[in-house]
């Protein structure tokens, strides 16, 4: 499974260390964000990586929800949990709660198909800044903070509506995004395509902080930092493969 390379076993329990973490950011995600890179100071994991590690133990049921509930840090022991009422949970040691998962319908067990989807899903995600939220934040006049951007995941949800021979492809179908005070609350809608035909729908909610008054001077400086990143770390991506 896609997923095993970036995590862990140990004493039956997950861990994810930083590089993994960051490597699967910018290999799979194509997520420059510097909040992943493993030496930053407020380091996360990516929700995506959760998210793939859920569909390769757990499958990808016809309908899933994903809530995320917490940040995860580095290195700390993961337990995959299943509940009673079709309900997964990620959880440390103490119990809090970073990832809650609610399923329904049948179960995609084919280790290619959940490959493929979550190839597809991660890589609409690594286009979401400055792909779309670039445009969206500039349509409504605000921006979030140039020096400590905030882009908060916080669920995303799939039903499928097809199973046999399914190609997973995901296609943006909308954007939309509501300001209330410095807080902004993101949609990204997707349909998801087989073969040139829609066979599920895809969504995904994003939170914007400490957002003010748009500034393009500022923005393109953030973009342009994107970029600088992403050509680093496509750099060192080479030299490692070397």
């Amino acid at each position: 499974m896609l997923s095993e390379r970036f995590y862990t076993v140990q004493d039956g329990r997950i861990v994810i260390t930083a590089p993994q973490a960051s490597h699967f950011a910018k290999e799979i995600a194509g997520d420059f964000n510097p909040i992943h890179d493993p030496d930053a100071r407020r380091f996360c994991v990516p929700g995506d990586l959760l998210f793939a590690i859920v569909v390769g133990r757990f499958g990808l049921s016809e309908n899933m929800t994903f809530r995320f509930r917490n940040l995860l840090g580095a290195e700390i022991p993961l337990e995959f949990r299943e509940t009673g009422d079709n309900t997964i949970e990620v959880c440390d040691e103490a119990g809090k709660v970073y990832l809650e998962v609610s399923r329904s319908g049948a179960v995609i067990q084919d280790e290619q198909v959940i490959d493929d989807f979550t190839r597809a899903y991660v890589a609409a995600s690594g286009k979401n800044f400055p792909h779309t939220l670039k445009p969206l934040m500039e349509s409504h006049g605000v921006m979030f903070n140039p020096d400590r951007p905030m882009v908060m995941y916080e669920s995303m949800s799939v039903a499928i509506n097809k199973q046999d021979n399914l190609q997973p492809d995901l296609e943006l179908n909308k954007a939309d995004l509501e300001v209330a005070g410095k807080r902004g609350n993101v949609t990204l809608s997707y349909h998801l395509m087989s073969d040139g035909s829609s066979v599920g729908e895809v969504s995904k909610r994003l939170m914007l902080g400490g957002l003010r008054e748009y500034c393009p001077e500022a923005m393109a400086g953030i973009v342009e930092e994107f970029y600088r990143l992403k050509a680093r770390g496509t750099r060192l991506g080479m030299e490692n493969a070397d």
